[in-house]
């Protein structure tokens, strides 16, 4: 198979349905669900996120897997965005790590030095975990399980006192405007800059290359989040791996229902549109950690809040009654395809052979 989300298919038949068969579908288990969310009835509720992935030892790179993309500390941001997807604030972690044989004692430490800061700059705190040598492994691999527990009304607007219509509901549904925030492919640009870096500036000037590189200073998407909690958003979803139209996918997949984008209208930053045209690479499919997709029935008064709170944000399209998921642009109109592998491993499967 190839690196990256397993294709949507395999999910649904070896996965997903192995897990229904009870009949009691897990509260969570689902493509395009975030988090999973477990109610107390005399305590509230409790969400769980788990995420994985290939990380980097060193600032060196030593690895040679095409999936070790991003550190220990973006897996971190990773898990607490989409716990914040799923109205929730991230406030500890389990960690695991699976390292290869080659790895020293000063790789483990740079990666709990960097999972330590990440963690201080989120307020949460290391509840626990493992580390592990084994000789599966070419890269190392982590596993942070996050949990963490609804906005408090200071931090989102979801207390009681919030009228009933305006909660986060979880739920997309068709006639609900779709609305993007900051800009797509943030995470996937900065990967690239930092890898191409000597290409590029053969290319463009320095501050230019600097600023595309340094986009990893956007990928936190709780801000955005706390702020639609309290601002009529139906539904959010973090676009991470497989792009904005992998997002755009799994989000009408969750509601059940087709959609209509205006291709011009996802926000894009030039220093993206320079990247990707450098390295044959389609934006629309990139990482695009940093960007949260939501739904509203008023999506313009969501993206209105948001900009309020000097996040950008834009309405690009609407969920719809027809199964089509159809992006237009300009006068063209095409469908879209279920989303296939993300760019970023595409690039990196064609670069290390």
């Amino acid at each position: 198979m190839r690196i990256g989300k397993l294709p949507e298919n395999v999910l649904k038949r070896s996965v997903l349905r192995q897990i229904n068969k009870t009949g009691k579908r897990a509260d969570g288990a689902g493509l395009g669900e975030d988090c999973a969310v477990f109610p107390f009835p005399e305590s509230g509720s409790v969400a769980v996120c788990v995420q994985e992935a290939a990380v980097l030892m060193n600032a060196a790179g030593r690895e040679t897997s095409a999936d070790a993309v991003a550190g220990i500390g973006q897996l971190i941001q990773r898990c607490a965005n989409n716990l914040a997807a799923g109205g929730a604030g991230m406030k500890e972690i389990r960690m695991a790590l699976v390292l290869p044989e080659t790895a020293e004692e000063a790789d483990i430490r740079n990666l709990m030095q960097e999972a330590e800061v990440k963690c201080q700059e989120l307020d949460v705190r290391i509840a626990g975990g493992q580390t592990r040598i084994s000789g599966a492994v070419k890269s190392a691999v982590a596993v942070v399980t996050g949990h963490g527990l609804p906005f408090e009304a200071g931090e989102a607007g979801s207390a009681d006192s919030e009228p009933e219509g305006r909660r986060h509901s979880g739920t997309p549904a068709p006639g609900q405007d779709i609305v993007v925030s900051k800009w797509i492919g943030l995470e996937g640009t900065a990967i690239l800059a930092r890898r191409n870096r000597e290409r590029l500036l053969s290319r463009y000037p320095a501050y230019f290359v600097e600023e595309a590189a340094g986009f990893d200073r956007w990928l936190s998407v709780i801000p955005e989040a706390a702020t639609a909690v309290k601002s009529g958003v139906c539904a959010m979803h973090d676009a991470s791996e497989g792009g904005i139209l992998g997002a755009l996918w799994e989000l009408a997949q969750r509601a059940g229902a087709g959609l209509t984008i205006d291709l011009k209208k996802l926000p894009l930053r030039q220093e993206t549109v320079e990247v990707c045209e450098c390295c044959n690479v389609n934006p629309y499919g990139l990482l695009s950690g940093g960007s949260l997709v939501m739904t509203a029935w008023d999506g313009q008064s969501l993206a209105a809040a948001l900009e309020a709170e000097g996040i950008p944000a834009v309405v690009v399209g609407k969920l719809t009654e027809s199964n089509d998921r159809i992006i237009r642009n300009d006068g063209e109109i095409r469908y879209m395809d279920r989303p296939g592998q993300d760019e970023i491993y595409r690039w990196l499967s064609e670069t290390l052979h």
